[in-house]
């Protein structure tokens, strides 16, 4: 069969399958879909109509629960200012669970969209190699034969311009696919921003969940006090003092540095927060699980600044690798002049299990040059020229400025999570690697419990 031939069939083989195509199931298809649609539109807006009228209604509490704190302590003012936490902490329950709901729809339409845009893009491709092997078949023609032919020149040259439109229509095919791989990994972008807030109200609701529990035991508790017990009441009041005093007074494990006061730590964390917003409970779990881990690794001394090797400061046992030469003897060597110690009795992390590097410093575990690339920021911070790795404060701010960068200051679940896996792994938490994700999920489950059990108290809150 001649190019002749070809083209024309090729070319009505294509408008036969584009009219085809367009059938009365798909139309049905389409109306459907469309029907769907406009339900989850409207669903949509009457879930974000009830939402705007619980957070105006949840504001109102708040503004009350505020007026109640300011006022003087008495048993009635604490049960009043109890029964408006309790229903504050519903309406946010109500709240987070129609955020959830809303969530659920929306996350359910982009997988639906995603799926519809894999399978356009499948359709694409084929689209693609079809015109690809109609192509490879007229170039395969002897052009030579077909000129030496009876056939007329201006028959030649229209074939020619088909033939360029197939090529125009290969071109446009593949600008096509690209775009529409564009639109998919901007869809699944947006699955998983939702996907996220989706984790982050479940986290919020399980909390107020919480805080009702809490705030309901008590109010039972000063509901058991009669107005002629005022005593029992103020011995109430002295055992939350005590408890107060207690916490501030609790030791603080630090790695690599001495364990102090949970006020001090407190209050770096607190200073840190207001340079960065990262939470300080979220902060406070983060170098508490460093301490953690630090406790099982033992430290290092540094012996050879050329080499990089040491000793262990316990077992004084020879270790190879304490310190990579190349990347970090030398920011070692200016850090510590800068702050005034002797390097070569100055801990540092060993490597973990014998292999890589250790070097790692302080309570944060900065190894000497990432501390160098952060240490204008931290020093601008707290507003000195050497900040020193080993000084507690120096540390929380160096913790929380890495943290913020790693999107912590977001406050929200899913962020400081996926913080708390990229600040121990360089990777966003992936339940398919099972120690990175279990280093975030044991941060939040640390940050909860020094936020609910032991900043809270001392707020009152």
């Amino acid at each position: 069969m001649n190019m002749k031939h070809i083209l024309p069939v090729f070319l009505l083989t294509l408008m036969f399958s584009t009219l085809v195509t367009i059938s009365p199931i798909q139309v049905s298809s389409v109306y459907a879909q469309s029907t769907q649609l406009s339900d989850a539109q409207a669903q949509k807006a009457a879930l974000e109509a009830e939402l705007a009228s619980l957070e105006a209604e949840i504001a109102a509490k708040q503004k009350e629960l505020d007026g109640q704190k300011g006022q003087s302590k008495s048993l009635q003012n604490d049960i009043s200012v109890l029964t408006t936490k309790i229903n504050k902490a519903k309406l946010d329950i109500k709240a987070k669970n129609l955020t959830i709901a809303k969530l659920g729809g929306e996350i359910t339409q982009k997988k639906e969209t995603i799926n519809e845009l894999s399978d356009k893009i499948d359709r694409e491709k084929e689209s693609l190699a079809q015109l690809i092997r109609k192509t490879s078949e007229i170039d395969e023609s002897n052009i030579v034969h077909m000129l030496l032919s009876d056939e007329s020149l201006s028959g030649f040259y229209g074939d020619l311009d088909n033939f360029q439109s197939i090529k125009r229509d290969i071109r446009d095919s593949v600008q096509s696919i690209r775009g529409v791989k564009t639109k998919t990994e901007t869809e699944k972008k947006t699955l998983e921003q939702k996907q996220n807030a989706e984790e982050d109200a479940r986290a919020a609701l399980q909390a107020a969940q919480r805080e009702i529990q809490r705030s309901e035991a008590e109010k039972k508790q000063l509901l058991s006090i009669s107005k002629n017990k005022e005593k029992q009441y103020q011995d109430l009041l002295a055992q939350k003092a005590k408890r107060r005093a207690e916490i501030l007074s609790a030791l603080f494990n630090l790695r690599d540095s001495k364990a102090i006061p949970f006020k001090d730590a407190l209050e770096f964390a607190t200073l840190a927060s207001q340079k960065t917003n990262v939470r300080p409970a979220f902060l406070l779990a983060i170098l508490t699980q460093e301490s953690n881990l630090g406790t099982d690794q033992g430290s290092c001394y540094l012996t050879n600044p050329l080499t990089g090797a040491g000793v262990g400061y316990k077992s004084g046992r020879a270790i190879a690798n304490v310190m990579k030469p190349s990347r970090d003897v030398a920011p070692f060597m200016e850090i510590t002049a800068g702050v005034g110690r002797d390097p070569m009795k100055t801990l540092v992390s060993c490597p973990i299990g014998g292999s890589g590097y250790g070097g790692a410093m302080g309570p944060s575990q900065f190894i000497p040059s990432t501390w160098k690339l952060l240490a204008t920021r931290i020093g601008a911070a707290l507003g000195i020229s050497s900040p020193d790795p080993w000084a507690p404060r120096d540390a929380f701010m160096a913790s929380a400025i890495y943290l913020a960068d790693l999107g912590a200051d977001a406050q929200t679940y899913s962020a400081e999570k996926n913080a708390a896996c990229r600040y121990y792994s360089g990777r966003a938490c992936d339940s398919k690697k099972p120690a990175n994700s279990f280093y975030g999920t044991s941060v939040m489950q640390k940050a909860q419990n020094i936020q609910e059990n032991m900043i809270d108290p001392l707020s009152g809150n």
